[in-house]
């Protein structure tokens, strides 16, 4: 039986200036905890070895797994998350469990959030 949820689980990230190494070692450590549109054999590519690189991934934060240990990352990683309060809630104390993490800006709305952040190795 399907309960409805009181508020949004999912979220939206964004990775950027960062190299397709590291964008994997992200989505790869944040599918430990969370289900995502990003599976195992989804690797990010980097198109043109010129223009600045943006991977997304959507996180379904309802349901928490055991998560990884702290990701060692080559150098840091730009990521903007949007979700609702709760949501990006949960998917930052995860990040923070992860990596170190950043403020860098945010916005908020009356049903959603937005952070800009800065993704760092432990």
């Amino acid at each position: 039986m399907d309960r409805e949820r009181s508020h949004p689980e999912s979220v939206s990230l964004e990775i950027s200036d960062c190299s397709k190494e590291d964008a994997r070692i992200v989505f790869d450590t944040l599918c430990s905890c969370f289900e995502s549109d990003r599976c195992a054999e989804d690797v990010p590519e980097q198109v043109d070895e010129t223009r600045p690189m943006v991977w997304l991934g959507t996180f379904e934060v309802g349901d928490v797994q055991d998560c990884a240990r702290p990701a060692r990352l080559s150098s840091s990683v730009t990521a903007d998350v949007q979700g609702g309060y709760w949501a990006i809630e949960r998917f930052r104390t995860a990040l923070d469990s992860m990596f170190r993490v950043k403020d860098l800006s945010s916005a908020s709305g009356d049903q959603e959030t937005e952070l800009h952040l800065l993704l760092e190795s432990r």
